[in-house]
């Protein structure tokens, strides 16, 4: 019998109004569960939840709000193992990378339960007849949409800082991985989280996401998603003249001088583009190695790539869609007599035939123009570009309509931090992919977006600064 997930709309499960739509499993195409049909008439019950509870969440004390937070987080942890099944069925992730995942989650719930009492303003010195002081505050209903890459995982992210900064949510999760989302606002609320306060409309982006960035309550709109539908809501957003967080798409360079730790450097550069099949917005799909170390450092890398296997590793891509568009790259490449060295195809175990898996891929000697060096591919094929010198690493790093994250490996520490520095990313790894610990702000340039995540930073994403002036 086919599951069917509902909105969770002022801290009650919502049944659809216009039926549901089946989602196929990426791991054997078949109807694994029926998401709810979500509507103009869904977002603005959940929005009119949002506004009626926002007054109450906000001027709850801190410390109430921040124990709240961290009740989520232990009970995140305490029923880690359902959702890794309800997560596992929706995109095919393999065990260890949702446990991880699941433990980032529960720590974006501690984090900001514990910095409540952030943002923080500050007393001006302005003249002695009067006192000027600085304050944040909430923006009130904020509106999160998220993508289906990691889905429980990038809903904690925006969830958490919006509500510890005191706002109330309507989030939209993509209709292929909404599980998750749906129980996640269960777990809030059963652990005491008001009613309103954290709502969940499913369905399609045309639909209800456009609506949440158009509702007349929402004053703040976070996404994560592709370039097309950033500039989409981009729009919507100009023309309420609403602030928003926009954390898009990745080609990110992953640079390597011939003094790094070759070995190190090879083991981070697999993992830097194989985690989750490659469906990370900052994988490290660009592999930008010195020429003179071209050939043998390649061929450690091809190495480790081969001994990655789809279905043990990592999982699906997990979207049917997904994998007719990682399909389509691994065809043009061979049309433009590209051959790899590792992979290039879906994947050949029979056990897996009826799965969207791909073969972690690598190319070399491939040209800083090309299409696989340029788009983003969003699976797990990895191109390695060869570069002269600094000078040339840094203009190859920076030909990209892209600027999310990048990373530099190289024993000489004034080389890394001079390149670091002028490589156009939002974070940079130095002899280090870059790490997901929730503590370090992460959001882009260029296409990449705008605006901050995570860290202490995303509170005053999810906050606006206030100036009173008292005549004393």
């Amino acid at each position: 019998m086919t599951t069917h997930v509902s909105h969770w709309i002022n801290g009650h499960e919502t049944a659809s109004t216009d039926g549901y739509n089946d989602i196929l499993s990426p791991v054997d195409g078949n109807v694994h569960v029926a998401v709810a049909k979500g509507t103009a008439q869904d977002v603005d019950r959940a929005a009119k939840a949002a506004t009626d509870s926002a007054e109450d969440w906000r001027w709850m004390s801190a410390a109430e709000r921040g124990r709240i937070l961290r009740r989520i987080a232990d009970a995140l942890r305490e029923q880690a193992e359902s959702f890794l099944a309800l997560e596992s069925a929706d995109t095919g992730k393999v065990r260890n990378t949702l446990m991880g995942e699941i433990e980032n989650s529960a720590a974006y719930f501690e984090f900001y339960g514990t910095l409540v009492n952030l943002p923080i303003g500050s007393v001006l010195d302005v003249s002695p007849d009067q006192h000027v002081y600085t304050k944040r505050e909430p923006y009130g209903v904020v509106g999160v949409i998220t993508p289906w890459n990691l889905p429980l995982n990038q809903a904690a992210r925006a969830v958490a800082p919006a509500l510890a900064a005191g706002n109330t949510v309507v989030c939209k999760p993509s209709e292929s991985t909404s599980q998750t989302t749906v129980a996640l606002a269960r777990l809030a609320s059963e652990c005491g989280l008001p009613a309103g306060v954290f709502n969940v409309v499913c369905g399609s982006g045309s639909v209800v996401g456009e609506e949440i960035v158009r509702h007349p309550s929402v004053r703040k709109v976070a996404f994560t998603g592709s370039v097309g539908v950033g500039r989409t809501i981009s729009h919507l957003a100009a023309d309420k003249l609403i602030p928003l967080t926009l954390e898009l798409g990745g080609k990110s360079a992953n640079i390597v001088f011939e003094d790094a730790d070759l070995d190190f450097a090879a083991s981070e550069a697999v993992r830097a583009f194989v985690s989750n099949a490659g469906q990370v917005c900052s994988s490290g799909t660009r592999l930008l190695v010195q020429r003179s170390i071209q050939k043998d450092f390649v061929q450690r890398v091809a190495a480790l790539v081969a001994q990655r296997k789809p279905g043990v590793d990592y999982g699906p891509m997990i979207t049917w869609k997904q994998f007719d568009t990682v399909k389509h790259y691994l065809d043009l490449a061979q049309s433009r007599g590209m051959r790899p060295l590792v992979g290039g195809t879906v994947s050949s175990d029979d056990e897996l035939s009826s799965g969207a898996y791909v073969d972690a891929t690598l190319f070399d000697n491939v040209a800083p123009d090309n299409p696989l060096a340029q788009e983003e591919i969003f699976g797990p094929v990895l191109v390695a570009v060869p570069f002269e010198d600094e000078a040339e690493a840094i203009r190859i790093a920076n030909d990209s309509e892209f600027g999310l994250v990048g990373a530099v490996f190289s024993r000489d520490i004034s080389r890394a931090l001079r390149v670091a520095e002028r490589i156009e990313a939002g974070q940079i790894g130095v002899n280090t992919w870059v790490t997901g610990a929730v503590e370090t702000p992460f959001g882009g340039q260029k296409n990449s977006g705008y605006g901050r995540e995570k860290g202490i930073e995303a509170l005053n994403h999810y906050s606006q600064l206030k100036c009173i002036i008292v005549k004393l």
